[in-house]
């Protein structure tokens, strides 16, 4: 089965050449940049990658909805611009697909800082995936194309699209995550604070479910990092 690895983007430069590097282990695989706008020299960048590049309105959901349209995949694999894949990315996923009862997945979480608090949150994540079944976007969520457009794809809010796409796919059947992690940028952790940034995320998640505009979420969630 074919894998396409959708990346959307949006002022990566600094690290969409180590991601899309990540996926090159990969066999039988595309990868599909979608950029939303980028003026920091990401486009130049993605351009001497040999990946296909396609443009779109920003908005990571309606970014990725656009990648997924083009994509020639079986599988689809959402990967943020700052996550890196592990080695035999593609092999774990294509063992994990068929298990009767999957409907889809995701990796395990590393942040790439050496903080003892981000090894908590890791637990955190960890405990959220395996419990719960809710990984979110920055785990390289991973699905059968045919599945992705039979549940519509990510709802194209400003913020929660990961959330909600996997709250329709535990209707369907079960989210299974990977004990292998892909590793991820801490930035937005380090740049607020690790404790702050973990209680504005769940702070997030209330004021989604207290039905709380999405608009308004992503305005307050800005000002907060």
């Amino acid at each position: 089965m074919k894998i396409s690895i959708i990346i959307p983007v949006l002022n990566e430069v600094e690290h969409i050449k180590s991601t899309i590097t990540t996926t090159k282990t990969g066999q039988n695989i595309e990868v599909i940049v979608v950029d939303g706008g980028s003026n920091d020299g990401t486009v130049e960048i993605v351009r001497t990658l040999k990946v296909s590049l396609i443009k779109s309105a920003p908005g990571r959901a309606l970014q990725m909805n656009t990648g997924a349209l083009t994509a020639t995949g079986d599988i689809l694999l959402f990967l943020h611009a700052d996550t890196q894949l592990p080695p035999d990315f593609d092999a774990m996923i294509r063992q994990a697909l068929p298990i009767p009862g999957i409907i889809a997945g995701a990796f395990s979480l590393k942040i790439d800082a050496e903080f003892t608090s981000l090894r908590l949150v890791e637990k955190g994540v960890s405990w959220r995936s395996q419990f719960w079944q809710m990984p979110y976007g920055d785990q390289a969520i991973f699905l059968k194309q045919e599945i992705f457009q039979a549940v519509g794809g990510f709802p194209e809010l400003p913020i929660m699209e990961d959330f909600e796409l996997i709250r329709k796919l535990k209707r369907l059947g079960k989210i299974i995550t990977l004990r292998t992690p892909v590793v991820t940028s801490a930035r937005r952790w380090l740049k607020k604070g690790i404790w702050q940034t973990t209680l504005i995320n769940q702070v997030v998640i209330i004021a989604y479910f207290l039905n709380i505009s999405p608009i308004t979420i992503r305005n307050w969630y800005r000002r907060g990092k």
